[in-house]
């Protein structure tokens, strides 16, 4: 919205800063912030009092997180709420590829407070049905997925770009939807998956996504993409602004999640925030990059999916207990120790992702 100031400057004065894209990257991620730390506490106590008992424990979980009884979920209202405001003040509105990445988060959002609501209500874990969120996930990545194929270069749309070959496309005609889908549905689940513990999934959020700010930058740029040697995609850099948002709306909540935390995610936030991520590599043309970048989220799922299939195959388990960052509570880690060097990894995936711009 105030990328429009730019048009009353004659070239030279301060209403010309709006048109860059790092000076607006910059607004969005104070804005967000700001808007976290001002509306904190009142969301907080706001929550603590709707829901009285806050979100179900698992009975079947790790015993020190008995002592989590009552803390507030729905946390992630906070993060999408100074990301919405940060994007709409400072991006430019009439680019499709910020619409895309912000539609899906909300629908994603929609989703996680169904059934983060419903595990409230109901004082269960189990919450809206897996089939119903599959449907809808679905539908909102495949609609995310086909827009972008239509905004996307004639000669890259339905196209996959493959890290480390320069200039190399692999054609997926009637696939790169569902493929496409693959990607955010994935990542959507697979950060859902890994918040199982105070600031375990939101740093690592915010580490992939400021990865992928630099990613959009340089591919919406002609000039970087040509260094790079990497597929120019004109638009994309505006999502360098989206992210910025992002990243100061998740140090916002993490202010209040810091262990001990006063108040969880819960689904309304990792479901929104993983479906963003996979949203913004399918636009970027960076899908596969996504896999390194947020290595650590795929991790996490496969740990899931490797403990259902041994156990259903053999009735043993392979984790003392799944996701993995409980396998190692199980083993005696503590929770700092676990979130900590958890956080070093995504550090240490990110910049191999960042490498790929460059290995190519």
């Amino acid at each position: 919205m105030l990328y429009w100031l730019a048009s009353l400057s004659d070239g030279g004065d301060f209403f010309n800063l709006f048109r860059y894209i790092t000076f607006r990257a910059g607004g969005a991620f104070f804005t967000a912030l700001i808007f976290g730390f001002f509306f904190g506490r009142p969301l907080i106590d706001l929550l603590r009092r709707k829901q009285k008992k806050g979100q179900p424990i698992r009975d079947d979980g790790p015993q020190n997180h008995f002592s989590k009884a009552g803390t507030p979920t729905m946390g992630g209202f906070l993060i999408l709420a100074g990301l919405v405001v940060g994007t709409l003040l400072w991006a430019r509105l009439d680019n499709g590829y910020v619409w895309i990445v912000l539609l899906v988060t909300l629908g994603f959002a929609g989703i996680g407070f169904a059934d983060d609501y419903a595990k409230v209500t109901k004082q269960h874990h189990a919450g809206l049905s897996g089939r119903v969120r599959l449907l809808i996930g679905l539908c909102i990545s495949a609609g995310a997925a086909g827009f972008a194929a239509y905004l996307h270069p004639a000669e890259m749309s339905g196209q996959l770009a493959l890290p480390f070959m320069k200039n190399a496309l692999l054609n997926l005609g009637i696939l790169y939807v569902p493929f496409c889908v693959l990607v955010i549905l994935g990542a959507a689940n697979a950060v859902n998956l890994t918040d199982g513990l105070d600031g375990l999934a939101i740093m690592p959020v915010m580490i992939a996504a400021g990865t992928f700010a630099i990613i959009a930058y340089m591919v919406g740029h002609a000039n970087f993409a040509d260094y790079l040697g990497v597929h120019f995609v004109p638009g994309t850099g505006e999502l360098a602004v989206f992210v910025s948002a992002l990243i100061g709306g998740g140090l916002g909540f993490l202010w209040y999640n810091a262990p001990p935390a006063a108040v969880f995610m819960g689904d309304t936030g990792s479901l929104a925030l993983g479906g963003a991520l996979g949203a913004i590599a399918v636009v970027t043309k960076h899908e596969i990059v996504l896999a390194i970048v947020g290595g650590l989220f795929v991790v996490e799922a496969l740990s899931v999916i490797i403990q259902v299939l041994y156990f259903k195959r053999t009735g043993k388990r392979v984790f003392l207990m799944a996701p993995i960052h409980h396998h190692f509570e199980k083993k005696g880690w503590g929770e700092a120790q676990i979130v900590i060097r958890f956080w070093i990894i995504a550090v240490i995936l990110a910049l191999i992702g960042l490498a790929t711009l460059k290995l190519r």
